[in-house]
């Protein structure tokens, strides 16, 4: 029982800091992004299935996909023992 409430205790405690540790690279890498738009001069819109967006620049397209795809990445788990 106790050694259970141990390895319930390292999951958790592995989870919460691979949480932060992600929370913290894709903070940063926003801030990074943000500062970079300042010397954005190309724009572009995103078309979505009904309409389009308003011009964005093309680096903020870019740079928010990739911190997506850095979360989605960062929550999926692929598990290769099964």
């Amino acid at each position: 029982m106790i050694c259970i409430k141990i390895k319930e205790t390292k999951l958790i405690n592995f989870l919460m800091r691979k949480l932060l540790l992600n929370a913290t690279f894709n903070i940063s890498l926003f801030l990074v992004l943000i500062t970079g738009l300042y010397n954005s001069s190309k724009f572009s819109k995103v078309n979505l299935i009904i309409n389009e967006t308003v011009s964005l620049p093309i680096s903020f397209i870019v740079g928010i996909s990739f911190i997506g795809g850095s979360l989605t990445g960062s929550i999926l788990t692929i598990d290769f023992k099964k």
